[in-house]
């Protein structure tokens, strides 16, 4: 199997618009060759390709930034020379300065495949200006981890922001290379656009449902991003950014697992299985303690829970990581009625909304674990017409 830039780097036909041109990259630190040279470098050193200037996403080119909501400066490259622009410090659309600086930009993200990694907001952003300045976008493809299944409300109208790029669910199905076809046609944007694709890609194989397992070693595209199976869960425990509980931040498995010093995450499980055992499928679930070094309940021993989207029990097809967190904020809310679950704060600086709606694209999932007489089904009944709809509008963006 071979990613975008790998492709790009070895058949020089492809490279032949890009001579004379001026080039740019927008990448982070999972932007690598089959070899692990970062793209940047190997772009750099490739014959008849001219890199004028890169960019950075959230956490940055270089990754250093742990935490969310923690912006990154401009630099100069001490090697290259080039000025290297950040999508996440002073701006997050590109200014008309960083676009006078190329003719072509590349744009090779390792991605997620969830509507809140502002890696897709960014190319969103990026395509507008591209189309605003006459520039040209090339996006070297990569897997998407999730795979191909969909799952979750689409945002709604009014909702938009840097952790919504637009009206699609939260689990989306689509490589990076298919959301720009999909935004250039949502937003009829006339742009240059051009997907170096992937060779060899199989969305729906097993064992790794696009990613190549034991061919391709894992880089964390941000730094809570440790490995395929949180890519997995993702699209379920990014809520938890919303919420009082940790998601793991400050211990070795971020974003598999949550949990608070005042819960009983076994009688969570409990509670979870009465409800909806069939939102539990395809993973395994343990009952866990933890002690986050950093973030929230920092010091504090919780009592949690540990989402295995991996070994004998996982199943691609049936795992609902959004509908298991669902479930999980559904049995605190009936355990503990009152627990102050709800985290009230500018999430990515949205200001009078709750973050858990920011991340929801709307508040139909908050009002439904809030209400005490809802139940599962109707949860279902709100989200099942959103995906049916996704599965049909996203057709015409699929390249494998």
């Amino acid at each position: 199997m071979k990613f975008g830039i790998d492709r790009l780097l070895a058949d020089p036909a492809l490279r032949t618009p890009l001579e004379g041109k001026r080039v740019a990259l927008l990448a982070h630190p999972a932007s690598v060759t089959a070899d692990l040279t970062h793209s940047l470098d190997a772009l750099a050193a490739c014959h008849g390709i001219n890199v004028t200037a890169a960019f950075g996403p959230q956490h940055g080119l270089r990754g250093d930034k742990q935490d969310n909501m923690v912006e990154s400066p401009d630099f100069t490259d001490p090697v290259l020379g080039i000025p290297v622009f950040s999508l996440y410090g002073e701006v997050r659309r590109p200014s008309g300065q960083m676009m006078g600086t190329f003719d072509t930009i590349l744009i090779d993200l390792q991605d997620l495949g969830c509507r809140i990694y502002t890696f897709i907001t960014t190319l969103r952003y990026v395509l507008e200006a591209a189309a605003q300045h006459g520039k040209a976008v090339w996006v070297l493809d990569r897997p998407n981890p999730a795979g191909r299944p969909i799952e979750g409300l689409t945002l709604r109208p009014g909702w938009e922001s840097f952790v919504g790029a637009g009206a699609m669910p939260m689990r989306h199905g689509l490589t990076l290379g298919e959301l720009g076809l999909w935004f250039i046609d949502t937003l009829k944007l006339d742009v240059d656009y051009r997907i170096i694709e992937m060779e060899g890609y199989a969305p729906d194989a097993a064992p790794g449902h696009g990613w190549p397992l034991g061919e391709r070693i894992w880089i964390n595209p941000s730094p809570n991003a440790p490995n395929l199976w949180m890519a997995r869960a993702y699209a379920g425990t990014v809520m938890l950014e919303g919420t009082t509980l940790s998601e793991g931040r400050g211990t070795t498995r971020p974003l598999e697992l949550f949990g608070a010093p005042n819960i009983d995450a076994a009688q969570v499980i409990r509670e979870m299985r009465a409800l909806a055992p069939h939102w539990l499928e395809g993973c395994s679930l343990r009952e866990c303690w933890f002690e986050p070094t950093f973030h929230k309940h920092v010091g504090q021993l919780c009592s949690g829970v540990q989402i295995h989207a991996e070994g004998a029990a996982y199943d691609h097809h049936t795992f609902k990581p959004w509908r298991l967190q669902a479930l999980a904020f559904k049995a605190i809310r009936t355990l503990y009625p009152d627990y102050p679950l709800w985290r009230d704060f500018p999430y990515e600086y949205e200001l009078g909304k709750l973050a858990i709606d920011v991340i929801n694209g709307g508040p139909a999932l908050r009002e439904w674990v809030d209400d005490a007489a809802a139940r599962p089904h109707d949860l279902d009944a709100l989200t099942l017409p959103d995906e049916q709809a996704w599965a049909q509008e996203r057709r015409a963006y699929l390249r494998y």
